[in-house]
């Protein structure tokens, strides 16, 4: 198991000790350093800054939202920051849900699969750089069906540092995990649990044994997953800190019904918790929907409490499919927990 640091998305700023540690993390050898987007910072500024000072951290980004970026727009961002890091960048792409897709971007989103398909296949067709780009898909079509009528294909002008930028898709749901075995070279899931293991490696199984799959195994395929570690003697204290960010993306990212977190814990066996945190959080009462997370949820998607629990729980997901484990700060518990997950 290798080792990332991320940045995520921004609050009211940006993190105010990130640029340590990503110093620590190159420092220590680690893989990688990931930033995201949801509706405020984007994922590309932050990377490109902070990536600057680096040499050795591969950067990638966990997620640049499709609806935010043309594929083409998106492809231009990645052989640009290829280029800029020494070929060091990894694109992470993820479909975001209904509520930012239709709300913030003002995009449709029905059919995500589908879009995905046809935008990385117009991503790679830009890196390939093999003619002028052209697309007739459902949600895609280059040069543009209408408008004008004076559109015309084109090929990038830059020569990418790579012929193959390493894709990532951010998915969930088993059709979509599916969907990243076959057409990406690596998969960006959140909330993971040593429990689901199974279920996701039949699902990526599912999509790495189609004819189009570019890996035909996870030998070559890579997961790149968060692993939140809280070592204190404490536990029900490092649950406290958990708990406000489960609460908010099992019960408020995403409308009922359309609330693919939600469905990860459900997925767990937690349908009834899931269901009371949502309706408590829904209803404007956050304080109790944090307070009905239960301690065994944690657990089973954190490592927390004293160093000898964490080290001995650590096994658990030293066997998962996890490639990369994305550590949280501060920097000065980096060294500890690479210690105790290698």
């Amino acid at each position: 198991m290798k080792f990332g640091i991320t940045a995520g998305y921004w609050s009211a700023g940006p993190p105010p000790d990130v640029v340590e540690q990503i110093a620590e993390a190159e420092r220590l050898g680690f893989d990688s350093v990931w930033t995201a987007e949801a509706y405020g910072s984007d994922a590309i500024s932050p990377l490109a800054w902070w990536g600057s000072s680096t040499k050795t951290l591969r950067l990638g980004t966990s997620i640049m939202q499709m609806s935010a970026r043309t594929p083409t727009a998106a492809a231009m961002a990645a052989i640009t920051m290829d280029h800029l890091s020494g070929g060091r960048f990894i694109l992470g792409l993820g479909a975001s849900g209904p509520q930012v897709v239709e709300g913030w971007y003002g995009q449709p989103y029905p059919r995500p699969l589908e879009r995905t398909r046809e935008y990385v296949d117009i991503v790679r067709q830009v890196i390939d750089r093999q003619g002028p780009v052209t697309y007739e898909g459902k949600h895609y079509q280059l040069p543009y069906e209408g408008g004008a009528g004076l559109g015309k294909a084109l090929k990038s002008t830059v020569h990418p540092v790579r012929p193959n930028i390493p894709i990532m898709l951010a998915a969930e749901g088993p059709k979509n995990v599916a969907l990243a075995g076959e057409i990406a070279d690596g998969w960006l899931p959140f909330w993971f649990s040593p429990k689901s293991d199974a279920f996701y490696r039949e699902a990526l199984s599912e999509g790495l044994a189609r004819e189009t799959s570019r890996h035909k195994s996870l030998d070559t395929f890579e997961v790149v997953s968060l692993l939140p570690v809280i070592v204190a003697d404490d536990i029900e204290g490092c649950a406290d800190f958990l708990r406000p960010m489960l609460a908010l993306y099992i019960g408020g990212m995403g409308a009922k019904g359309a609330n693919f977190h939600y469905e990860v814990f459900a997925r767990l066996g937690y349908e009834q918790e899931c269901a009371k945190i949502q309706d408590l959080y829904l209803d404007g009462n956050k304080k109790d929907a944090i307070a009905a997370v239960p301690l065994s949820l944690v657990e089973d998607v954190a490592l927390i409490g004293p160093l000898d629990k964490i080290r001995d729980e650590a096994q658990m997901w030293k066997d998962t499919l996890i490639t990369t484990a994305l550590l949280p700060g501060p920097a000065s518990q980096f060294e500890t927990i690479a210690e105790v997950l290698s």
